[in-house]
């Protein structure tokens, strides 16, 4: 045993986790905690943000990038309430992280004391683990728990310190208990499901797989199911890259964050394998389509949309037993239709991005990251039209990572979610993607960037417009109100924290720029870079709704949203349009 207080004892069970790096503000009910860190320095960096809430934040996004839990720290009171935006995104995204929130000494709990709150149910709400530390010496041990429940449960862990209990000194000893993660045990697979499910595949005309998070590292083997049998890929958003992005049987996704080939192919499924997702817009999927859903958690199966069958399995365990089979599908027309539609769409986006004759287009900015983002970089992207952008345009083909605020979508989790990158995989290159509305929600923590020496690209793309919101409003014929925003100089900002800015507004611009960039990032450059991107105002194409098919929608119908979205019928055929052309009329 060792002497030492309890702080310190508690980010030593940090360590044996394998957690290199926190984030939070000191206080004075979390101090000893932080001399803890002060103590463990050479293991375990403070990170020194500038709001706790881009530290709870920039936690979350440690676990989406690397699968290790994060940790991040507030003081009692105001500390504590900033850190819910980052636990909350967590929560919804099931992603392991761990709080640690400073409290009151004992001795002033229920005297009105100053910061004082009752926490416990504060954060009941939001956590898998909430425990309040009513000893020194069971610090470690409720810490110890806290991270294994995180992991478990897949969500937020909360541990409340009274400030006098961290203070003490006590014996500590490190478990003997591993800091297991996961498992690593094989799996069964029940034979009659895996057989039931090839049959449903077969017995379907317009077949397609739905992947979610739950195939996040399985990519070679979703490819392989694919090609084995003919199924084109769409996924959800926060699940970009569970199939390279740029394999022809990938599609793209849904709804509004989607594109036209991943709508239009609901319009035409007959079955949709959904597998390891709990995607909530799938109740809006037709109760015409058939259901296969595979997920390792019960209570997902059905939640959503309703299951025509049900798997409880692991998602690659299952489908490695379908391609175990031998069964295959040889190539189809509808898949070879879809790969039509998708390819029809990628040279729209190319398009898009080479005309900036009535103003910049986002799409030059993806299309230019693509061009020269390396294979295992790492982008946040923050909430609103630049997640729209992002998910259709940045490349997820080699080993890169995207971090989003998915069920929760907080705006302003881009810049947190570039530092995090930055720090959670330092071999690679760190993007943020922001809007000007995101980004000036958090843009005090270039400072933080710039203060230990990270290199991050942010990327502001300023419209001064929540345009997001503008579409709903507009959709729902709503007055446009409140969704102007007063512009600023980001690239000068950013200067003034201690970084680089750039402002582009033509493609020329964008290619010059950028091209600096990389150079100024391979000659060691040490500053957090700030492009700031002034883009047209107009709308990114709207794929929650995509009526183009003239056997399926009233032609003025039509009209009204090619005109909307300056999209020419002759260069984006639907898919119906494609499949009747092959002799397919449903």
């Amino acid at each position: 045993m060792t002497k030492m207080i309890a702080g310190q004892a508690l980010i030593k069970v940090l360590e044996d986790w394998g957690v290199d790096h926190v984030y939070g503000i000191p206080g004075g009910s979390i101090n000893h905690t932080v001399e803890g860190l002060y103590l463990e320095r050479d293991k375990v960096k403070y990170i020194q943000v500038r709001h706790e809430e881009v530290g709870a934040m920039a936690a979350s996004a440690d676990a989406k990038f690397t699968g290790k839990i994060g940790v991040s720290f507030g003081s009692a009171g105001p500390g504590a309430t900033h850190l819910f935006n980052g636990l909350y995104d967590a929560r919804q995204d099931h992603i392991p992280t761990l709080a640690l929130v400073g409290q009151v000494g004992q001795g002033k709990m229920n005297r009105a004391s100053f910061q004082e709150m009752d926490e416990d149910p504060m954060f009941a709400d939001v956590s898998v683990y909430n425990r309040t530390a009513t000893t020194a010496e069971q610090i470690p041990y409720i810490v110890n728990q806290a991270i294994r429940a995180a992991y478990e449960e897949k969500g937020p862990a909360v541990v409340i310190l009274p400030e006098d209990l961290t203070a003490e000194e006590i014996d500590y000893e490190p478990r003997k208990t591993p800091a297991i993660r996961g498992h690593k045990y094989a799996e069964s697979v029940d034979p009659e499901q895996i057989a039931t499910v090839v049959k449903m595949i077969k017995e379907a005309k317009h077949p397609i797989i739905y992947a979610g998070r739950g195939l996040l590292g399985a990519r070679d083997t979703l490819t392989k199911f694919s090609e084995q049998f003919s199924l084109p890929v769409f996924n959800t958003s926060i699940s970009s890259g569970v199939i390279s992005t740029d394999h022809p049987n990938f599609i793209g996704t849904s709804g509004r964050l989607g594109n036209k080939p991943g709508y239009e192919v609901l319009d035409h499924a007959d079955l949709i394998l959904f597998i390891g997702s709990e995607f909530p817009f799938a109740s809006y999927w037709s109760s015409k389509i058939k259901v296969i859903s595979v997920n390792n958690n019960l209570f997902d199966i059905g939640k959503t949309v309703d299951a025509d069958y049900g798997v409880f399995a692991d998602a690659k365990t299952f489908l490695q037993g379908m391609i175990d089979t031998g069964e295959s599908i040889p190539t189809t027309d509808w898949l070879e239709a879809n790969r039509e539609n998708k390819r029809n769409w990628d040279k729209w986006l190319d398009k898009l991005a080479a005309d900036d004759s009535d103003g910049l287009h986002p799409e030059a900015i993806m299309k230019k990251i693509t061009e020269i983002s390396g294979p295992n970089d790492t982008f946040g992207v923050d909430t609103g039209n630049v997640t729209e952008f992002s998910v259709r345009g940045l490349p997820m083909n080699k080993n890169q990572k995207l971090a989003i605020s998915g069920l929760f979508a907080t705006m302003g989790f881009g810049l947190p979610a570039g530092l995090s990158g930055a720090l959670s995989v330092p071999d690679a290159q760190s993007w943020s993607i922001s809007g000007d509305g995101g980004f000036s929600m958090v843009m005090q923590d270039i400072i933080t960037e710039a203060k230990y020496e990270l290199p991050v690209i942010n990327v502001v793309l300023t419209n001064e417009m929540l345009g997001y919101i503008y579409y709903e409003q507009f959709k729902s014929k709503q007055h446009i109100f409140g969704v102007d925003l007063q512009g600023a100089d980001w690239a000068k900002a950013a200067e003034s924290l201690g970084g680089i800015g750039f402002t582009v507004s033509t493609v020329a611009q964008v290619d010059s720029v950028f091209d600096k960039i990389m150079a100024l990032q391979k000659a060691g450059n040490k500053k957090p870079i700030v492009v700031n991107a002034l883009i047209r105002h107009n709308d990114p194409i709207g794929t929650g709704f995509v009526p183009v098919d003239p056997k399926l929608y009233d032609q003025k119908v039509i009209d009204e949203y090619a005109k909307r979205y300056e999209l020419d019928p002759k260069e984006q055929p639907s898919l119906g349009e494609i499949l009747r052309a092959k002799g397919d009329n449903e």
